[in-house]
């Protein structure tokens, strides 16, 4: 069976000015217009008014300035502002605030300042509270003008206004270098961190934080525990398991295969772990497939690597464990208009579209990929007699296999045994990750000349850069403004209800998710299309379907590897271009559009929900 050859890949190409230099114009074109007003307005919202709006809270409820109040006072200004950019304008809501949910944004907390802060807003009437945050949100919607701000004030506007401005030409800049690959894409991922730091948008310390978080963590343990698998030989047990049944294994029944099984799991197990468990099966299947008359098939390598990855990326709206957009829209939901959607009651709903979608883009995936093989008989055989020349499971193998299921074991507990106080700390995927990859060199499964030899590195960079590039999109109100500049140019067209709203809703969710985390996607769009939804169908089934809608469609992250950690892991194995998610990612991006709306117009809307009326 003839191995596989050295690949050229991306990472040996050198740079191309005159392909180059036209993202590098547009960065710059971007950075010198003129600062449209809608800038300077978003800008002020994120650094003028937070503040504005917590001295006007002050003052109503405590007839203080915010300097000059207690730490318990400024505490209830500020937790009824950040209820406010979430929507939560409700007393209800303002007494389900713990400390844990002041810490998750930041409001520095004691717990006898929060009884304090309890104490007081329970003698507040609903209608005084409801009418105080109504006057608090047309402050910062409509109260401050950028004109008339002071000079010091302006200067802070303007300087809001030139951080989304860098952000959208880095995203300019950084979509179209992917696209292209005029140079090698690590390096795209360093040029964010150094665009960032020499626009002042964060300091060199930040920086540095920034490029090591805990998804980055996981890419990285992830890759290093597929090393070990492919070391030891655990991964050809695993895939004869998985396919020896088949009687003829063409490729096309091998995909379908991968996403009957892998799509669903993405439902409840992390679509991470996933992509990094069968990123080995795959790239095993092809190098065990070339032959002597087939030396190399890259239309082959390239259809097993994009079906895993995208089985990952449509398995995660079937449930609210099948990724953080969920629980953030289902939270959104009850924050702001107190509708609560159960875990089985969300499945029922979300999961026809995995069924949907399964077949959708098995079928795309077999229309775009043309591969020279036929059947993989070969490989398979090949295998078998891999696996009799290692006969029974040897201790590495066994170890590979035990940490590797304490791995998933944990990635499957770690957020509720930390909740239900089993963990005094949160450890996170990410951290878990690495502590498996540590366990193998302990465990004498591999040393660290096998993980500098076996992984991308490469592709480790590539998703920190993109992980900074979503954070600066999403914190600086970069996404925000694309959201409302696009939501309120296209309510002039008359589609700011209805499904029409749906659409560009999802439309510009899914937009969204392929630059930057799906998370940090739908927090971005949620509110605003909450809110336009609750003035358009106050107290229908129009909210939670527009909460479900949001979230599925942050998933839609099909085109490009940036948009979600299974396409950077698959990315890894070397036989992937960016062209080529492009290749499956832009018709699944418009099936997937289409058949949410489709279910969201006939199945949800016949079906309803609960006893909240229809739309």
């Amino acid at each position: 069976m003839k191995q596989d050859k050295k690949k050229v890949t991306g990472y040996d190409k050198y740079i191309d000015w005159k392909i180059f230099s036209i993202p590098v114009v547009l960065f710059f074109a971007v950075l010198f217009m003129p600062t449209p007003y809608g800038m300077k307005d978003v800008g002020m919202e994120y650094t003028i008014a937070p503040q504005k709006v917590v001295s006007s809270i002050t003052a109503a409820l405590f007839s203080v300035k915010s300097e000059e109040a207690a730490q318990w006072q400024l505490l209830t200004a500020r937790i009824m502002e950040q209820n406010m950019r979430i929507g939560a304008m409700n007393k209800n809501r303002f007494m389900d605030r713990n400390a844990k949910w002041c810490k998750k944004y930041k409001i520095p907390v004691q717990k006898a300042n929060l009884e304090k802060a309890r104490e007081y807003i329970h003698s507040v009437s609903d209608a005084d509270f409801k009418a105080l945050m109504d006057n608090a949100l047309e402050l910062r919607k409509n109260g401050l003008k950028y004109e008339n701000l002071t000079d010091k004030d302006k200067a802070n506007a303007d300087s809001g206004a030139w951080k989304i401005k860098v952000a959208i030409a880095m995203g300019i800049f950084v979509v179209l270098c992917f696209l292209t690959e005029c140079i090698p894409l690590p390096a795209v991922a360093f040029c964010i961190g150094l665009i960032l730091v020499f626009t002042g948008v964060i300091s060199r310390k930040e920086v540095a934080m920034l490029y090591w978080s805990d998804a980055c963590w996981f890419i990285m343990g992830s890759l290093m525990f597929a090393a070990a698998f492919v070391k030891t030989g655990v991964d050809k047990r695993v895939c004869m398991m998985m396919f020896k049944r088949l009687a003829v294994p063409n490729p096309k029944w091998i995909t379908l295969i991968f996403f009957i099984i892998i799509a669903p799991l993405a439902a409840f197990i992390s679509d991470h772990a996933l992509a990094a468990m069968f990123l080995p099966i795959g790239m095993l299947l092809y190098q065990n497939s070339l032959t002597d008359e087939v030396p190399e098939d890259k239309e082959l390598a390239k259809m097993l690597m994009i079906a895993i990855a995208m089985a990952c990326n449509i398995g995660g709206p079937g449930a609210p464990s099948g990724g953080a957009r969920n629980v953030i829209m289902m939270t959104y939901l009850t924050d702001m208009f107190g509708i609560d959607i159960g875990y089985f009651q969300w499945v029922t709903y979300c999961f026809p579209f995995i069924m949907i979608m399964i077949p959708v883009s098995w079928f795309v995936i077999n229309m775009r990929f043309k591969p020279k093989t036929v059947s993989l008989a070969p490989a398979m055989n090949h295998l078998r007699r891999e696996i009799d020349r290692m006969g029974a499971w040897n201790k590495h193998q066994i170890w590979a296999l035990i940490i590797f299921l304490i791995m998933v074991f944990g990635w499957f507990t770690e957020k509720a045994f930390y909740n239900m106080g089993i963990y005094p700390i949160r450890l996170g995927i990410g951290v878990i990750a690495v502590a498996g990859a540590i366990a193998y060199i302990m465990a004498g499964v591999v040393n660290w000349r096998d993980y500098q030899d076996r992984v991308d590195w490469g592709v480790v960079w590539l998703y920190a850069g993109a992980i900074i590039f979503g954070r600066t999109l999403d914190s600086t109100g970069a996404a925000y403004w694309l959201a409302r500049s696009a939501i309120e140019f296209l309510s002039n067209f008359g589609i700011d209800s209805g499904l029409p709203l749906l659409a560009v809703s999802n439309g510009l969710t899914s937009i969204l998710t392929n630059l930057m985390a799906d998370g940090p996607a739908a927090a971005s769009v949620g509110p605003i299309a909450l809110n336009m939804a609750g003035m358009v169908h106050p107290g229908t089934a129009y909210l939670p379907f527009m909460a479900m809608a949001t979230a599925v469609a942050s998933s839609f992250a099909y085109c490009l590897i940036i948009g979600t950690p299974p396409n950077a892991i698959v990315y890894a194995s070397g036989y992937l271009e960016p062209k080529d998610y492009l290749r499956v990612g832009i018709p699944l991006f418009f099936f997937a559009n289409i058949i949410l709306l489709l279910l969201t117009g006939v199945y949800w809307t016949v079906r309803g929900f609960g006893t909240l009326p229809g739309f």
